[in-house]
C-alpha cells in the first residue's frame, strides 16, 4: 500500500441513512453513534486537509450510514457523494482471494494445488520455490520476496500482466520461503492468471460476473480506462513541498488482482454485507461459510512493534490470511485491509462478532481512513473516547523534522569540487538487465537524461553530484512525489563505463532492485 502523509483542504457535503427497521431505543442509540461519527470525521477531514472523502458503515447486515465529505478535485465546487468512485487499491485483493474461494467451492481447485498446475510456466527465482508454491502461498505474503519487490515491473509500465509474473523469476529473496511477512502485490496478479487459467475468463470479466452484477456494484469497474468525463469519479491528489497538487490517474491495469478495482462506499458497502454473511448476500450464496473461515484464519503473523504496542495497547497480535489482515481489537478480531494508488487511500475494516463493517475511500495520500475506522469501532464498541486523528497529527510533525534532517545529512555528506571521470557523452548509452528491461541515457543540452524503457513516465535528468554520483530529478511524468536520487556510474580496469545504479530512497519502489549493465553499442566490440 502507499503511504504518503500530506494535509489538504476539505469541504463538507453529505449523504446518509439510518435503517428505519430498528427498535425505537436502539435506533436512538445509533442515531447518536452516527453522529458522533459523523461529526469526528467531518472535523479529521478538516485538520488533515484532505480534499474528498466517503465512509460507508455496515451493522447488522443494514448499512447504516453512507456519506460524501468535501469535493471531487480541488478548487471545483463538484461534491463527493457515497456514489463517488475511488481507486480502492489493494482492497481488490479480497476479492480476488474470494475469487479463488468460488473455483474451491466448484471443486476447480484446491487451495494447496501447485502454481505450476495452472501457470505450467511459473518460476521464482529458486527452482524449490518454484516447485513447492501453492496457490494459497500466493494470496498471504510468505513468498519469501521483500515487500513491494518487483513493483516497477508494473508500475507505469508497457508490459503485460503475464509478462511482469514471467520476470519476477528474476527477482532475488530476501527471506526463506514461508519464514517471514513480505506484503507482495505480484504474487496476487499471479493468483488473478489462475482465476483466467481456470475460468476461462479474463480476472476482471470473473469479478464482474461474480461480485459486481450479484451485488449490484453497477458503476465499479477494473481499469481507469472504463471512466467517461460524465462520470461520477474523484480526481487523485498528493503533496510535495507541502504544495497540494491535483494529478492525474495512473493506469494500472498491469496490476490487476492485486490492486485495480474501482468503486464507491454505496457499491462497497454491499461488499462489506457480503463479508459479514459469510458469502451469503441477500438469500444468495457466493461462497461458502467453509471457504469465509479459510480467508479470515491467518496464514502468516506479522511483527507487532514496541512502537505500535503504545499506539495501540489493546492489539496483541497481527497477521495476514488471504487476501486480509487479522488483529485483535478491544478483545475483537478484526479483518482489514489498506489500499494506496497515487493520490488515493482506502481502508476496510471487519469486526464480525459486532456483525459491523465499514469502508473509507480517499482522493488524497493521509492516514485518515485507518482512524475513521478505529473511531468506528470505538464509538460502536462503547471503549474509551480517543482523538486518533489528533495524536497521528502531532507524530506527523515529528516524521517531517525526522525527513528534513536525513536530507540535510545528504547535502552535508557531498563532497564538493569533484568531476566525472569522463567526459559526460561517455556516459550515454544503454544500459539493462534480465529482470526489469533497459534504461537509456542520452546528453541533451549539456546534460544527462536518463528514461525507463519499460515504463515511459520515468524520465529523470541528472546533475553531477560528486565522483560518478549523478543527482537524478524524475520529470513531472512521474506523478508520485519522488524525492531526488542518484545514479551512480562504476568504470571497469579500462576505465570503461560498465554499470549505472541507480537509488531513489522512498517508501514504495526499490530502485536498487533493478540491474543496469553498460550494454554494448551496436557494431562495436
Amino acid at each position: 500500500m502507499l503511504f504518503r502523509p500530506f494535509r489538504f483542504i476539505v469541504v463538507l457535503l453529505f449523504f446518509f441513512t439510518i435503517s428505519p427497521s430498528l427498535p425505537f431505543a436502539q435506533n436512538k442509540n445509533l442515531k447518536a453513534n452516527l453522529k458522533e461519527i459523523d461529526e469526528y470525521a467531518a472535523k479529521a477531514g478538516q485538520d488533515w486537509r484532505v480534499p474528498g472523502f466517503a465512509m460507508a458503515i455496515v451493522k447488522d447486515d443494514s448499512v447504516v450510514f453512507a456519506k460524501g465529505f468535501g469535493v471531487r478535485e480541488l478548487g471545483k465546487p463538484t461534491p463527493v457523494d457515497a456514489h463517488t468512485l475511488f481507486a480502492i487499491a489493494s482492497n481488490s485483493k479480497a476479492f480476488t482471494s474470494a475469487a479463488l474461494a468460488i473455483l474451491v467451492d466448484e471443486g476447480k481447485i484446491k487451495w494447496d494445488d501447485p502454481v505450476t498446475k495452472y501457470l505450467p510456466w511459473f518460476q521464482m527465482y529458486d527452482p524449490w520455490v518454484t516447485r513447492e508454491m501453492m496457490v494459497r502461498d500466493l494470496l498471504c505474503h510468505r513468498s519469501g520476496l521483500a515487500t513491494f519487490g518487483g513493483d516497477l515491473l508494473w508500475y507505469g509500465s508497457t508490459y503485460s500482466r503475464e509478462e511482469v509474473v514471467r520476470r519476477i523469476r528474476y527477482l532475488k529473496p530476501t527471506s526463506s520461503f514461508r519464514t517471514r511477512y513480505g506484503y507482495q502485490n505480484i504474487m496476487f496478479l499471479a493468483a488473478g492468471l489462475v482465476v483466467e487459467a481456470v475460468s476461462g475468463k479474463s480476472w476482471d470479466d470473473f469479478i464482474k460476473e461474480r461480485f459486481f452484477a450479484p451485488l449490484g456494484m453497477t458503476t465499479s469497474n477494473t481499469s481507469v480506462s472504463a471512466f467517461k468525463p460524465t462520470d461520477n469519479v474523484a480526481t487523485p491528489h498528493n503533496g510535495k513541498d507541502e504544495k497540494i497538487n491535483v494529478i492525474h490517474y495512473v493506469n494500472v491495469d498491469g496490476i490487476g488482482a492485486a490492486g485495480a478495482i474501482n468503486s464507491c462506499v454505496a457499491e462497497m458497502a454491499q461488499w462489506l454485507r457480503l463479508q459479514l454473511g459469510r458469502g451469503i448476500y441477500k438469500g444468495q450464496k457466493i461462497f461458502s461459510a467453509a471457504r469465509a473461515r479459510e480467508m479470515w484464519t491467518p496464514q502468516i503473523m506479522n511483527f507487532v512493534s514496541e512502537q505500535s504496542e503504545k499506539f495501540n495497547p489493546t492489539t496483541h497480535f497481527s497477521g495476514y490470511a488471504l487476501g486480509w489482515g487479522v488483529r485483535d481489537y478491544q478483545g475483537r478480531k478484526v479483518m482489514s485491509h489498506g489500499g494506496g494508488l497515487d493520490g488515493m487511500i482506502s481502508q476496510v475494516g471487519l469486526m464480525p462478532e459486532e456483525n459491523l463493517g465499514v469502508v473509507v475511500l480517499t482522493n488524497s495520500e493521509t492516514g485518515l481512513s485507518s482512524f475513521l475506522v478505529n473511531k468506528v469501532f470505538d464509538v460502536f464498541l462503547g471503549a474509551p473516547k480517543r482523538d486518533w486523528s489528533g495524536e497521528a497529527l502531532a507524530r506527523q510533525k515529528d516524521n517531517q523534522e525526522a525527513q528534513k534532517a536525513a536530507a540535510k545529512k545528504i547535502e552535508d555528506e557531498r563532497v564538493l569540487n569533484t568531476k566525472p571521470s569522463l567526459a559526460l557523452a561517455q556516459y550515454a548509452g544503454t544500459y539493462g538487465g534480465s529482470m526489469y528491461g533497459d534504461a537509456k541515457v542520452t546528453e541533451e543540452d549539456g546534460r544527462l537524461v536518463v528514461r525507463l524503457l519499460p515504463s515511459p513516465m520515468f524520465v529523470g535528468d541528472l546533475e553531477h553530484w560528486h565522483f560518478d554520483t549523478f543527482r537524478l530529478k524524475w520529470r513531472d511524468s512521474a506523478v508520485y512525489p519522488f524525492p531526488k536520487g542518484f545514479a551512480t556510474f562504476t568504470l571497469d580496469a579500462h576505465g570503461k563505463i560498465a554499470e549505472m545504479k541507480i537509488d531513489v530512497p522512498n517508501p514504495d519502489f526499490d530502485f536498487t532492485e533493478l540491474e543496469f549493465k553498460r550494454k554494448p553499442e551496436p557494431g562495436n566490440n
